[in-house]
């Protein structure tokens, strides 16, 4: 077993309802941060029902009316290639579950392409990373920096559209790939690369269930990124495991952060 390292924080809460709503105020508390400094959010979101979970959550929040979200522009770490409105995207459930809500502007929201929009999915892809380059800092790269970058972590370990053992997850000179024959259907997607994901200011996983402890143990150990995508998601200031109580049952005691 790999040595276990202590860069990465765990926050443990009962379940997760419990978890959405703790990451729910630490989302808006970032934003508010940067907003009321009159500073662009970025944001990128994941899918899955943790991912609509926080942002529900986050919607239903005081602090939800004192944003100007006109400030605040969403992005998506990665996107099944379906039509949109699909219920199989992940912007689908954002939409109801925050964005309608509090008044996010359209032009704020960078869904990643659909397959109904005119796009194959090489085009959709380099289309993405054009959008991307639109806001780059160049302090990171052609991407904008972003505040936080959520991520889901599957039972297999992989995060994003990033799956182990595949190509993509080796790709360090692009900022969208396309994805094919994705071991997980949809089989046709998009996602953001590692080094995308790592630029960012934050990166929180999210993640619920005792199906998911052996990954989370996995991505503590400092597993191989290639084959745990989870252990190799880290972000510049700050990488945290929000986590419920079943998803923690292989987490060292020494890992969990009681006070953060």
């Amino acid at each position: 077993m790999p040595e276990v390292t202590a860069e990465k924080r765990v926050v443990v809460r009962a379940d997760p309802d419990a978890v959405a709503k703790a990451v729910a105020a630490r989302l808006l508390s970032r934003i508010i941060k940067r907003t009321d400094a009159g500073k662009l959010a970025h944001i990128s979101l994941t899918g899955g029902s943790m991912g609509a979970r926080v942002l529900a959550a986050a919607a239903l929040l005081p602090r939800a009316g004192e944003i100007n979200w006109s400030l605040v522009h969403f992005w998506w770490s990665d996107e099944r290639f379906v039509p949109r409105g699909h219920p199989d995207r992940n912007d689908t459930p954002a939409f109801a579950a925050l964005f309608d809500r509090v008044g996010v502007p359209a032009g704020n929201i960078h869904s990643m392409p659909a397959s109904d929009d005119g796009l194959d999915l090489d085009a959709a892809a380099a289309a993405y990373a054009a959008e991307l380059a639109e806001f780059a800092d160049p302090a990171v790269g052609t991407w904008p920096s972003f505040d936080v970058c959520f991520l889901g972590v599957g039972p297999d370990a992989h995060i994003a559209s990033l799956f182990p053992d595949r190509e993509e997850i080796k790709v360090t000179d692009r900022a969208v790939l396309p994805v094919r024959d994705s071991p997980k259907p949809p089989p046709e997607r998009l996602t953001m690369t590692r080094p995308v994901i790592n630029s960012s200011k934050r990166v929180w996983l999210v993640l619920a269930g005792d199906d998911k402890a052996s990954a989370l143990g996995l991505a503590l150990a400092g597993a191989s990124y290639q084959s745990v995508p989870a252990a190799g998601a880290k972000g510049r200031k700050r990488t945290v495991f929000f986590v419920d109580e079943a998803a923690a049952a292989k987490v060292p005691p020494e890992l969990i952060d009681a006070d953060y």
